[in-house]
């Protein structure tokens, strides 16, 4: 584990990171995977798997390495990252099913036909107690831990880790968190028995399984302290934390742990101030195109890329007066767009919407107050792209 210095700060815990995703195929996968092909009958023919990557990349990978032939069906939104690498491996990859459910039931129908063992990823006894070693880990590494905050997808991760923890020192707080858009951890625990979930895409994207696995549920309720949901923001924030203050690029699924315990956060509360937590990393396999648009909408709830529309005048200096204004306040201008046709006002205006690069909250409303100051009529939007008429300057401002 990896004392981070920063996020202490930030948060005021003290935080290590457990770095999973510094495993060969990027994240904590490898530790079930490699076990579960261990304790494989001799007589298998080979196993199949549906995995939204990860799991498929650590089967693969291994598979490989034992001589194991391995078949992956993988859903169409799975990164084209994972995707690429798994062929690299030598699997048989089947893309089917719009998500990791679709892809589950597609591969059940193969086993049969084609005499394979099924692999759970989430949910065999030998994943989750590959998974556990995590939690072994932990507490040899950060014995005077205090709590530990894990991703939840399937929950096999989270079964196995409370696992280790509670058995070795009942004490310690294991939370989970997981996304809004796939709350099916959260349902479980509500229905008291895994059920399906409606899941929408997100950008913890190796997280969003429509419903836990059964094995693993029972465990993870019977130790889990308390699990939380996290927003799309809160996960893009929690990816740019960590790329600006540990230079660590994680998939929004491997990043989510870190979101509780962040400013604003359900963690993130005076009674946790200097205790000691853990957060593990899970898993760093993101596509680049994805990795930039996590930045930006990072960027964007973080209030230091803010978008707003302004009515400047339609004569000569009326754009000019308003980037000398922008200048002035310190701002850099990222988008810029003249709009003319489509306004109701008068003929002699016209809107500019603009994307600017601002240093936070603070900044962000000294632009607006110079903004009004000076006449314009404004609209700014939040980051969630929802129009906003005020900005609570409160947080701390980026400095650079």
């Amino acid at each position: 584990c990896k004392y981070s210095f920063f996020l202490s700060e930030l948060t005021g815990m003290n935080v290590y990171l457990k770095l999973e995703l510094n495993q060969f195929t990027g994240s904590f996968k490898e530790r079930g995977a490699r076990n579960a092909l261990e304790n494989l009958d001799p007589t298998v023919s080979g196993v199949i798997a549906a995995s939204a990557g990860n799991h498929a990349l650590a089967l693969s990978h291994h598979g490989k390495e034992m001589g194991i032939p391995v078949t992956v069906v993988m859903p169409t939104v799975a990164p084209l990252a994972k995707v690429d690498k798994c062929r690299k491996f030598g699997a048989n990859i089947i893309i089917e099913g719009g998500n990791i459910g679709e892809s589950k039931v597609h591969a059940e129908t193969l086993v049969e036909k084609q005499g394979l063992k099924y692999i759970n990823g989430y949910d065999d006894p030998p994943i989750v107690a590959g998974a556990g070693t995590i939690g072994i880990e932990i507490m040899e590494q950060v014995p005077d831990i205090d709590m530990v905050v894990v991703p939840v997808g399937g929950a096999g991760l989270i079964a196995g880790v409370s696992c280790a923890v509670k058995t070795l020192n009942p004490d310690v707080k294991v939370y989970g968190v997981e996304p809004r858009f796939a709350p099916s951890y959260t349902m479980a625990l509500e229905a008291g028995k895994p059920v399906d979930t409606p899941v929408t895409p997100t950008l913890a994207d190796g997280l969003a399984v429509p419903m836990v696995g059964p094995h693993a549920f029972e465990v993870a309720r019977a130790y889990v302290d308390h699990t939380y949901l996290a927003d799309e923001k809160d996960v893009a924030i929690a990816c740019l934390r960590l790329i600006e203050n540990e230079k660590l690029v994680a998939e929004g699924g491997g990043a989510i742990g870190l979101a509780p315990i962040l400013p604003g956060g359900p963690l993130h509360c005076p009674e946790n101030k200097g205790k000691t937590v853990v957060i593990p990393i899970c898993g760093g396999n993101i596509d680049t195109t994805t990795l930039g648009r996590v930045i930006d909408r990072g960027l964007a709830a973080d209030s230091r890329l803010v978008r707003f529309i302004a009515t400047v005048s339609d004569r000569p200096g009326g754009i000019a007066n308003l980037t000398r204004l922008l200048a002035d306040v310190g701002v850099s201008v990222k988008d810029i767009y003249h709009e003319r046709s489509w306004l109701h006002s008068s003929v002699s205006n016209v809107q500019m919407r603009c994307v600017v690069e601002m240093r936070g909250k603070k900044h962000t409303k000294e632009l607006m107050q110079a903004l009004e100051d000076n006449g314009y009529p404004v609209v700014f939007e939040d980051g969630t792209g929802e129009a906003d008429g005020d900005i609570d300057g409160t947080e701390a401002e980026i400095t650079y």
